[in-house]
């Protein structure tokens, strides 16, 4: 036998490090596992913008605003700069904004406003947007540089927490308890699996029930456009792809004036985030495919959309390219989790949307506990 434990985490993306949080405050001793040296997945290639506003209605909305109240907690503790703070949705169109006055009618809008394009504009000088028709103001989201806080909790957890992690190490197979590895056994009174997008390697009939596949995106950082963002930006085509907007007044109208000026960017999946490093530079996204695998070749024609709309919000020289890569989760149809239990002392855990850095800490918390009791 490796190691023995109260609990084993499969995976050390965000959704793993947020199972090995919550078990280890609850006393437990915890060991994760994973067959990469360090995090390279879905949770370092993301904008690290815990989004709240925007997030489906009901408890998946619920799950969010509890991960944020975590996440301020792990920065804290961890040192983890926080690098700016709530969200302005750049209604560009008159439609757009339509939609923005139903949400703030919504519990969902609580905390939020809704001001003129204009006086957005005098208020914020340092934005230098295109005259939107309107923008909603959210102070709930948090951004953090996902490439480096990962490792940070990771670091954290060991060190706070006492959780250990044994890396490059290939889970082949678990059974109520007994995780059997390319580097021996270890055995745990609860095992918690958090593969992310990896469809095959452990309980791949029940990905294939639950309809999980994935989405693949095209990220870009571009150089400093001599501003500084005290909020992430997003614009008219997130209102179609969140589904916190889904439900609400005057999205048809606004979906039938997209798909006749900006048919080619709903057809790539292309929506507008902005959120700003500490250097100065913009992490701009992105572009939505599907399918069983990952696509690995970055299409010019997507990047070209994407900046497309970051030129229709930003009144900016063309900007240039600096870093550009591949994204990658998990995806099904209908739903934006799930967590089933194969075996009695065993639970599966996946996020199913692009929202893991958002919900992660809210998951694991609720996972873990009704697991545990």
């Amino acid at each position: 036998m490796k190691a023995s434990s109260d609990v084993i985490v499969v995976g050390m993306g965000i959704v793993g490090l947020a199972h090995a949080w919550a078990a280890a405050k609850l006393g437990k001793s915890v060991i994760v596992l994973d067959r990469q040296p360090y995090a390279v997945g879905a949770s370092v290639r993301n904008f690290g913008f815990v989004t709240i506003t925007g997030q489906e209605r009901g408890e998946f909305w619920g799950l969010a605003r509890r991960a944020k109240e975590l996440w301020l907690e792990v920065c804290e503790q961890a040192h983890i700069p926080i690098l700016h703070r709530g969200l302005a949705m750049v209604g560009r169109r008159p439609e757009a904004a339509a939609v923005l006055e139903s949400f703030l009618d919504t519990e969902m809008g609580q905390g939020c406003t809704l001001v003129s394009g204009q006086s957005f504009i005098e208020t914020h000088r340092e934005n230098p947007l295109h005259k939107p028709s309107a923008v909603l103001v959210s102070p709930h989201e948090v951004r953090v540089e996902a490439r480096d806080a990962l490792a940070q909790i990771a670091d954290w957890l060991q060190q706070r927490w006492g959780v250990r992690f044994e890396t490059l190490t290939s889970v082949l197979n678990v059974s109520d308890g007994l995780v059997t590895t390319s580097r021996g056994d270890f055995k745990a009174e609860h095992v918690f699996v958090c593969p992310g997008d990896d469809l095959s390697s452990l309980y791949p009939d029940l990905m294939t029930e639950q309809g999980v596949s994935r989405c693949t995106l095209q990220m870009l950082r571009l150089e400093p456009l001599g501003f500084a963002l005290p909020h992430a930006i997003m614009s008219d085509l997130g209102l179609v792809r969140y589904r916190g907007y889904a439900d609400l007044a005057g999205l048809e109208a606004l979906k039938v004036c997209l798909e006749r000026e900006q048919s080619a960017h709903l057809a790539a999946g292309v929506h507008l985030i902005v959120v700003q490093s500490a250097d100065g530079s913009l992490v701009v996204g992105d572009s939505h495919l599907y399918g069983q695998a990952e696509r690995p070749f970055a299409s010019q024609s997507f990047e070209h959309l994407i900046l497309d709309e970051f030129t229709k919000v930003f009144n900016v020289p063309t900007p240039k390219v600096s870093e550009r890569w591949i994204g990658t989760y998990a995806t099904a149809p209908g739903q934006q989790w799930f967590v089933a239990a194969p075996e009695p002392k065993v639970r599966l855990t996946v996020v199913t949307t692009g929202a893991g850095m958002s919900t992660a800490f809210g998951i694991g918390e609720k996972v873990v506990q009704d697991a545990l009791g």
